[in-house]
């Protein structure tokens, strides 16, 4: 996108700096140099820009799912993915087009009548075991962890994206944009390059980004350990200390609640962390050391039963390959960690993984390193796309029908 790569090269901070347009734009590929015809004025732009029908926004992981438009200022609703349809990231058009259709239906919209932004999977492989995969990685080495960007990979991607795409426009949907779902999660934090560490709900993906592409040939790390996992090895913990509970519900509303990741392990068992809240129609929980318990298997799988590398080391390792693929002429491009993901919520994650990489790593690659947690939330995908919806020329980039 032309307006955040032509201003990553200027001197203001980013945090000053605001995602907006300063003239309307439209082609591809977009220029790299400012246009010639001149800026339009702030009255003009904001006049044209209210002409800009919205997009329907629709961030679909595997295991929860939100929608809304591009104008509103959150998403307007939410589905449990994995429990109303299923396996989404499977190229199945019945499936498909049950999603999509009651999504539409649920916002109260003709499919005809918007263009759609949607997030597409960060990791996708072989469709014929696709789905076992991500369930059952099991991560023993270095040279496991990483996801090959293999031709059946590539296949499977581009299978998927197709069924996407004859769903929509089998619909009518007018305009179809399909982004990477880590990509999206590094806009909204307003960045184009960076290490985005997606705490999905079966897996977690670290995905190294340049400029807005995912740089796959260094190499997408994938550690099978997701939300589900935590929440079952917290219902694991409750269980074992005699708490009672009806449903997983019960025990994800709690993990929700009053988990934190420890800023140091050792120190924080011996400390009274005793929490309490109320679960609607469920009555009051107590949790003490389940509370940080739950999120350290992040960092030490093992006590989960996990037979997989710590966060910190996927992490680590990432940004070992990308130091080592001499992409630019400094290492700056990969040293901001953007967290994506609910689980990535929990407090004092970020923290904790700063903390862990900078003893992991070597000084000169964890000088000027920075973790940022999820900068929307839970919903940090949808901002992202959000943010493409809302921009002039998004139409003229977009497949259409």
């Amino acid at each position: 996108i032309y307006f955040l790569q032509y201003y990553q090269g200027h001197d203001d901070p980013w945090d000053s700096v605001f995602f907006a347009e300063l003239n309307l734009r439209s082609g591809y590929p977009l220029q790299t140099f400012p246009s010639r015809t001149g800026e339009l004025s702030f009255m003009r732009i904001y006049g044209q820009r209210a002409q800009v029908s919205g997009s329907v926004i629709i961030d679909g992981g595997s295991g929860y799912c939100k929608f809304g438009w591009s104008k509103y200022a959150c998403p307007s609703g939410r589905s449990a993915t994995f429990l109303e349809f299923g396996n989404i990231e499977s190229p199945m058009y019945a499936r498909l087009r049950h999603f999509f259709g009651t999504i539409y239906s649920r916002m109260q919209v003709k499919p005809s009548t918007q263009p759609i932004v949607l997030s597409i999977p960060i990791c996708h492989y072989d469709a014929s075991d696709s789905w076992a995969s991500m369930v059952n990685i099991q991560v023993l080495t270095s040279s496991e962890l990483i996801s090959p960007d293999t031709d059946s990979a590539k296949a499977s991607r581009r299978q998927l994206k197709d069924a996407i795409h004859t769903v929509l426009f089998d619909m009518n949907v007018p305009a179809v944009c399909a982004v990477n779902q880590a990509t999206l999660a590094l806009f909204a934090a307003r960045r184009t390059s960076g290490i985005v560490v997606n705490i999905g709900f079966q897996v977690t993906s670290v995905v190294p980004i340049l400029n807005g592409k995912v740089m796959r040939k260094v190499g997408v790390e994938v550690i099978g350990l997701g939300a589900l996992k935590l929440t079952g090895y917290l219902k694991e913990l409750m269980q074992q200390n005699n708490i009672n509970f009806e449903s997983l519900y019960t025990v994800r509303t709690l993990k929700e609640n009053l988990c934190y990741v420890a800023a140091d392990y050792k120190t924080e068992l011996s400390k009274d962390t005793r929490a309490s809240m109320e679960v609607p129609a469920m009555g009051w929980f107590t949790l003490s050391k389940e509370r940080f318990q739950t999120g350290e298997i992040l960092f030490q799988p093992r006590i989960g039963g996990v037979r997989a590398m710590g966060l910190h080391q996927a992490v680590a390792l990432c940004m070992d390959h990308c130091h080592a693929a001499e992409l630019t002429c400094d290492d700056t491009w990969f040293k901001t960690i953007v967290l994506s993901g609910g689980t990535a919520c929990l407090p004092g994650l970020a923290e904790r993984l700063e903390k862990e990489l900078h003893e992991t790593l070597s000084p000169s690659l964890a000088n000027g390193l920075r973790v940022i947690p999820p900068p929307h939330g839970p919903d940090t995908a949808w901002f992202g796309a959000k943010f493409i919806g809302n921009v002039s020329y998004l139409t003229i980039s977009m497949n259409t029908t």
